[in-house]
């Protein structure tokens, strides 16, 4: 039997031999799960849990394929969006987050605030005070701090990378314009690694930075990052950058290429283990199409709204703890 297949607007075919789980380039990362799994080294981490990981991996994903939004588990596209959308504001508080039901943010957030307390000898509150008092806006007791503030994280660093002479350098603003005027430019590069500010931040980015590529009216994004919590985090950068690569294609007005994501520091928690069994245990299906509002033409102007994923059938979420 035929199918027909439609991408952004595009559709082709698919012979009788078609099997849609080809097509399922998540399957990529299934491989990645099974490579630390054999090839991983135990070591001990930051958090304390402990991770058995690899040094160096890489994945390429045909945005032309589909939406790489993984499928042997649920993942939470409303925090891939709402949160894109707060670091292309430019915003460091978890405020915006918070209004809009995302929360993964909230313990980085609060471990920081009690950070503070600590260093300046001012008494913490309980994380629910705390919550509150971020979605209302409210200054703490720590001078200069407003609760819910993560201090110069990704936001900051792409639209307000601070000079030596007080101006800033929007990065996502020059990434776009460089595209625009200059498409062949080995420089439309965006950087979240200030060394100068990463020992204040809340969080070192992880996600430290990322490239764009022009070629044949295709826009691609490689994006290096330093460390890679496999099982929670990978399929969210996934989706993530997947989808700022959409969104750029779009306003620049060329077609999505490929997203390629280079890993160092590749790991699972030694607590995710059993999860990770159980997904591996699931078979791919095929991948959704995510569809953007045509009439958005300025990367800043996207929101919630704009986006519409379609054919998203995945299997059930599965639980993991958070390690900070």
């Amino acid at each position: 039997r035929q199918r027909q297949m439609c991408i952004r607007d595009r559709c082709w075919t698919m012979p009788e031999s078609w099997n849609s789980n080809d097509c399922d380039v998540m399957k990529q990362y299934l491989d990645l799960l099974r490579r630390i799994k054999t090839e991983g080294v135990v070591r001990g981490d930051r958090t304390g849990t402990g991770t058995k990981g690899v040094f160096g991996h890489q994945m390429r994903f045909d945005l032309a394929e589909g939406f790489p939004l993984l499928t042997t588990k649920k993942v939470f596209l409303k925090g891939v969006i709402h949160e894109l959308l707060w670091f292309l504001a430019g915003d460091t508080n978890i405020k915006y987050l918070v209004d809009n039901g995302v929360h993964i943010w909230d313990n980085d957030a609060f471990r920081y605030y009690n950070e503070l307390c600590v260093r300046h000898g001012v008494l913490p509150v309980d994380r629910d005070t705390f919550l509150r008092a971020a979605q209302e806006g409210v200054e703490s007791p720590v001078e200069g701090y407003k609760f819910g503030d993560l201090n110069h994280v990704y936001g900051y660093q792409w639209r307000s990378w601070p000079k030596p002479d007080g101006t800033v350098v929007d990065q996502i603003a020059q990434a776009v314009g460089l595209i625009r005027s200059n498409p062949e430019s080995r420089r439309i590069l965006v950087s979240a690694w200030n060394v100068a500010e990463v020992e204040d931040m809340a969080l070192p980015p992880c996600h430290v930075l990322f490239q764009f590529y022009v070629a044949e009216g295709k826009l691609s994004c490689q994006l290096y990052q330093r460390s890679a919590d496999t099982f929670l985090g990978v399929p969210f950068n996934i989706a993530s950058y997947a989808l700022l690569t959409l969104m750029t294609a779009q306003v620049c007005g060329l077609q999505p290429g490929e997203f390629v994501h280079t890993l160092g520091d590749t790991h699972l928690y030694l607590n995710h283990l059993e999860q990770v069994d159980e997904q591996l245990a699931r078979e791919p299906r095929p991948l959704p199409v995510m569809r953007l509002n045509p009439a958005v033409k300025s990367l800043f102007d996207f929101r919630y709204g704009d986006f519409t994923l379609e054919g998203y059938d995945p299997w059930p979420a599965i639980k993991a703890p958070m390690s900070f």
